[in-house]
């Protein structure tokens, strides 16, 4: 019978180990492959919003001097000093003028040219590095506006050199054209506006030319290697001067939907970027936004982590199952072999009596009422062990591991929430609490396995602080918007104490939990843990405001199984166990009543009590 049971124990453990094997295998695979693109793909919307904002932003900026030109071109002042013969008086107004202009607009340049490129007045006319006196007649806003059209151009400027958007018009007199009017706008607010940690933004020309960028030193680099023609069509209209237009390290790595996918080495590294365009016709412009597909990747791993956890979580809960099922069949199974031996052995006895029946006729009634009871006796001693065993076993476990139990999903939704909102760090701090936690409940399950059979487990010098902290941290989901306040009053420094910290820490959670449950309905709940430190003990002393103990229940209140609670608040479990944890620590659990419930907790201090073994 064992060995069949054996047998199959043997292959349901296997069974369990390949499932668990395939869904590692089945999340390890996803999280390498589906997972990251799919995470990434839910980043382009984000790309889309910054990539229309971005547009708005230049059009509104365009269009703000779309009409300014052509406005200004009427001027006749303008018209007056291009003629050749303009005295200097009518020369030194159109500069104030345009410099007016200039100002209140909020141009950078502004300036009029001759047929022949020659320019006459200028906005800094009074400046070192005036256009006057200059040509600019390779500029294409310059030829587009002396044949009659609008003028529009971006470049950098070759005496500024700063870069521009530039608008040009014909100056008319009498209906003929006699020079050209130009306007540069600066882009330098457009940029700084771009900046931001998860996303890059690059404007380029027709050539493929980044001149608008959120990173100053990707301007002027060209997104491919230029060929001859194109170096040549911009230095044509010198465009950007003497920059080398070197290519950006820029490789295509794969495709997310319809948006292509770059890696692009920097000086800080090597980064990943999923790239969102789109063509701005009316200038000759494409922007494109680049985000970075880091944050995406690593919401991915956490991910992967996550259901990591949960098959390795869920996998523990199966095998502890599974565990205490065996147990219990063993169990079970011994019982019934004593029970069959004390059958066995009643019946000999029985025998015996049977035979002496002649000779004890005066005894018999009262050996046949003795072994009646005897049998009832039995019956019931078999029950209460089963019984008692059971029951001891699952209430320490619900009782002690309820507190941290609700500590971890208080964590855990908190973690979960942290998540949704893309706040990584909190959620990791968060995860890292529950690891804790459950470090915790496995070292709960190790004392109460080992309780009965080696009670004074090795103890060692703990702080007292650190110890009422965690304590703390594991009691405070059940807090919540209760109307109850804590108070502690613990001397500065060190307050180190012979003591098993994980066991210590149960005691302190019991205490205040015992407390919270008295005071439960009152609205000026109060709580207060304070020490008294004499040279060869520490007293921790826990009180609260409520009830306190029945007068005449002081000397039960330790006994296991009995509680003060209603029915079904609690198993009477938890004042039993702290109080045999401090008599393992060589210490005194004592209660009285002072205004309400008062534990005092006394422990020796490292230098009055050595190790116990």
């Amino acid at each position: 019978m064992r060995r069949l049971q054996r047998g199959t124990w043997r292959k349901r453990r296997a069974a369990a180990l390949l499932a668990l094997a395939l869904g590692i295998a089945v999340v390890l695979t996803l999280g390498t492959g589906w997972l990251p693109a799919r995470s990434i793909a839910a980043t382009v919307p984000q790309g889309e919003n910054v990539l229309r904002l971005a547009i708005s932003g230049l059009r509104g900026e365009l269009a703000r001097y779309e009409r300014l030109p052509e406005l200004m071109a009427t001027e006749q002042l303008l018209a007056d000093a291009l003629d050749p013969e303009a005295p200097g008086a009518t020369i030194a107004g159109a500069n104030l003028y345009l410099r007016h202009v200039n100002a209140m607009m909020g141009l950078s340049d502004s300036y009029i040219m001759r047929l022949d490129g020659m320019t006459v007045a200028a906005s800094n006319f009074d400046q070192p590095l005036s256009f006057i006196g200059q040509r600019f007649d390779y500029r294409p806003y310059f030829s587009d506006a002396v044949a009659g059209g609008q003028g529009r151009f971006f470049a950098l400027g070759t005496t500024s050199a700063k870069r521009g958007y530039y608008f040009g018009a014909p100056v008319r007199n009498r209906g003929r054209i006699v020079g050209a009017l130009a306007l540069k706008v600066d882009v330098d607010a457009i940029e700084d506006s771009w900046r931001a940690a998860e996303y890059e933004i690059i404007v380029t020309d027709d050539e493929g030319i980044v001149f608008l960028a959120s990173r100053r030193d990707w301007q002027f680099r060209a997104l491919a290697p230029l060929s001859d023609e194109a170096r040549a069509r911009v230095a044509a209209t010198r465009r950007y001067d003497a920059a080398p237009l070197e290519p950006l390290p820029l490789e295509r790595v794969g495709q997310v939907g319809a948006h292509r996918l770059m890696q692009l080495d920097l000086p800080e590294g090597r980064r990943e970027f999923v790239v969102v365009a789109e063509a701005m016709p009316e200038a000759g412009w494409t922007v494109q936004v680049l985000l970075d597909t880091a944050p995406a990747r690593r919401q991915a791993v956490i991910a992967v982590v996550l259901a990591l956890l949960a098959l390795a979580l869920g996998a523990a809960g199966v095998a502890a199952v599974a565990q205490r099922r065996a147990r219990l069949r063993e169990r079970l199974q011994m019982q019934q072999e004593a029970q069959s031996q004390l059958e066995g052995r009643v019946a000999e006895r029985t025998a015996e009596l049977a035979a002496l029946n002649t000779r004890l006729e005066a005894e018999v009634a009262e050996r046949r009422a003795t072994e009646a009871e005897l049998r009832r006796t039995q019956r019931h001693l078999v029950q209460s062990a089963k019984l008692a065993a059971l029951g001891q076993m699952s209430a320490a476990l619900s009782h002690e591991l309820n507190q941290p139990l609700g500590a971890v999903r208080n964590f855990a939704a908190n973690a979960l929430t942290y998540l949704q909102r893309g706040r990584q760090a909190e959620a990791s701090e968060n995860i890292t609490r529950i690891l804790g936690l459950a470090d915790r409940m496995t070292e709960i399950g190790r004392t109460l396995r080992n309780f009965a059979r080696k009670p004074n487990a090795q103890l060692s010098d703990v702080d007292l602080h650190e110890v009422v902290r965690d304590a703390m941290e594991v009691i405070a989901w059940r807090l919540g918007d209760r109307p109850v306040r804590i108070e502690t009053d613990l001397p500065p420094g060190p307050l180190m104490v012979r003591a098993g910290p994980v066991r210590f820490q149960q005691v302190i959670v019991n205490l205040i939990s015992n407390a919270l449950d008295a005071l439960e309905g009152r609205e000026d709940g109060l709580i207060r843990l304070a020490v008294r430190k004499t040279p060869e003990r520490i007293v921790l002393r826990v009180s609260d405001n409520g009830p306190g103990v029945p007068a005449g229940l002081e000397e039960r209140i330790f006994d296991p199984f009995f509680s003060t609670k209603g029915v079904g608040s609690g198993l009477g479990l938890g004042l039993s166990i702290s109080f045999n944890i401090i008599k393992d620590f060589g210490g005194e659990l004592r209660v009285m009543n002072d205004g309400g419930a008062v534990f005092e907790v006394e422990l020796a201090r490292p230098s009055a009590q050595q190790e116990v073994a």
